[in-house]
């Protein structure tokens, strides 16, 4: 899942994303509402944790316009105001969700996790492929009833090839999907994660390479 927080307080914004890609997420940080508003056109975000009295552009106006374009992203507003008249004109302005400060950070995850399913519902939480189970909710992945130990990355990446239902996804998709806009787009990093996770897969093989496209189950 990749999520974008847009949070003017840095230090608040870094401690959040730390603590989301610990959570297995890949994490932007955008400072101002324009910011957000840059990094949102062109890349794919799951959730967008919004702060609503932001600089430059306020929450509100950019809660507007992503549901004006149709985005597909989930908004999460924060606020320090926890009035009911606050969190209705914050869901009227298009939130999906709303959680005053300060707020636990267990919460914040749950929040941000069932956001993420809402915007892709037609993928289910638990997602089986042959003796390959993997239940996002619980962020746990079985193969023949034995437990993987798998790296948030390598988690990331069952997660989005189990959830294409034997489509082919791209090293493009994958980068973009699981990583932050901090990866090197020339890295292997998407080849060598998805060698690690064949080898926890083990036997037999369930990761196809398919030839200069990408790589599907």
């Amino acid at each position: 899942m990749r999520v974008l927080v847009v949070e003017d307080h840095r230090e608040l914004a870094e401690t959040l994303a730390s603590g989301l890609r610990r959570a297995g997420m890949a994490v932007d940080i955008a400072g101002d509402g324009e910011s957000a508003l840059e990094r949102i056109a062109v890349n794919r975000y799951d959730v967008v944790v919004l702060d609503r009295d932001l600089p430059r552009v306020h929450g509100d106006d950019v809660c507007r316009t992503l549901v004006g374009r149709r985005s597909p992203a989930r908004v999460l507003m924060l606020t320090a105001a926890s009035t009911i008249e606050d969190r209705v004109d914050g869901l009227e302005v298009g939130a999906d969700d709303y959680l005053p400060k300060p707020f636990a950070f267990a919460e914040l995850v749950a929040r941000i996790r069932a956001l993420g399913r809402r915007a892709q519902p037609d993928v289910p939480p638990v997602l089986e492929f042959g003796d390959l189970v993997l239940d996002a909710g619980r962020r746990q992945a079985r193969r023949g009833g034995r437990q993987l130990v798998l790296s948030p990355k390598e988690f990331a990446v069952l997660e989005l090839l189990m959830s294409a239902r034997g489509r082919v996804v791209s090293a493009d998709e994958l980068l973009e999907r699981a990583w932050d806009a901090a990866t090197d787009p020339f890295t292997n990093t998407v080849k060598v994660t998805v060698s690690r996770l064949r080898r926890k897969l083990g036997e037999p093989p369930v990761i196809a390479t398919v030839a200069q496209a990408g790589y599907r189950l």
